[in-house]
């Protein structure tokens, strides 16, 4: 069983518009954008961060907003909903914030003595703000105090035909089973970040989902360093896996791999972090370029959707 896993690094999802997911993440739930960057893949598409303040490893939420994408189908084999850690007693102040800025789908339900608000994003994203004791510091602003501000990611569900072999994935990455309500099972890192939990949803008879605007791309768990990931890579590689090699993506280096219930999988490092260019003071303001595009700069600033109207 690997030790190096320590949680959730980042979930990075598809959207259809930047401008309205920027103003949802920053203006309604009150997350700082942390990078303005593109896709390296795909240039001409933004890549956009939000989190805490400096862009903690287990707080960032990541979309890939491609322009008028279509919308996905919800199912089997994806990250389904994405949860955030929100203060003890604050529910109904969110439940007020979100229905001022007309959000849909707001429900509450408890899940393992937790109480939780369940909530759409702009695309039908599914996400919930569980209330748990947390020490990590939120961002403030934007209407969003610290008596409810987002401590950074609860947790993320999957959702699968089946628990078994990808609940044996968990296990093997550091991951212990926890406790089962329904069709729900628990699993979290002991002695990690806070975003050490995931839920896998059992649904036998569910279809399988499609990927478009509103779905979750790929989890990524975060590791110490490159030495640490190495070791992940390896083990993986081992076990039968078919692993990436380490790609960097600036602010951390990343490998994937594909799950047997369909999730795709990054392991992320936690260097060299978000300002590695910019200062943290100023994370999220200039449009950063890998090196390989920035010749496209130009081109890029002509074509991007501005962000803030």
């Amino acid at each position: 069983m690997l030790k190096q896993i320590k949680g959730l690094h980042h979930v990075t999802s598809l959207a259809s518009d930047a401008r309205e997911n920027n103003a949802f993440f920053t203006n309604v739930l009150g997350l700082r954008r942390i990078k303005k960057t593109v896709n390296f893949d795909a240039p001409d598409v933004y890549h956009l961060y939000y989190g805490d303040e400096a862009g903690t490893p287990g707080t960032v939420m990541t979309y890939f907003p491609f322009p008028n994408a279509a919308r996905g189908a919800k199912g089997i084999g994806e990250v389904g909903r994405t949860a955030f850690s929100i203060p003890v007693g604050s529910s109904q102040a969110w439940i007020d914030r979100l229905t001022t800025f007309e959000v849909k789908g707001i429900l509450q339900d408890v899940r393992f003595g937790e109480k939780r608000v369940l909530f759409d994003g702009p695309d039908g994203d599914q996400f919930a703000l569980v209330e748990s004791d947390d020490d990590r510091t939120p961002w403030t602003g934007n209407g969003v105090g610290e008596a409810m501000g987002i401590h950074g990611f609860h947790s993320a569900d999957m959702r699968l035909k089946d628990a078994g072999v990808s609940g044996e994935l968990l296990q093997f990455m550091g991951y212990e089973k926890l406790d089962q309500q329904d069709n729900i099972t628990r699993f979290i890192v002991p002695g990690g970040n806070d975003a050490n939990t995931i839920d896998i949803e059992e649904l036998p008879s569910a279809g399988h989902a499609a990927q478009g605007a509103g779905s979750v791309h790929h989890i990524a768990f975060a590791v110490e360093n490159r030495a640490r990931q190495l070791e992940v890579r390896e083990a993986l590689l081992d076990t039968g896996y078919q692993v990436t090699p380490v790609i960097d993506r600036d602010y951390f280096y990343a490998i994937y791999f594909r799950t047997p219930g369909g999730v795709l999988f990054e392991v992320a490092t936690n260097e060299p972090g978000f300002d590695r260019d910019e200062d943290t003071a100023h994370l999220g303001e200039a449009l950063k370029l890998p090196s390989r595009h920035e010749h496209l700069r130009g081109h890029l600033e002509s074509r991007l959707q501005p962000l803030d109207s």
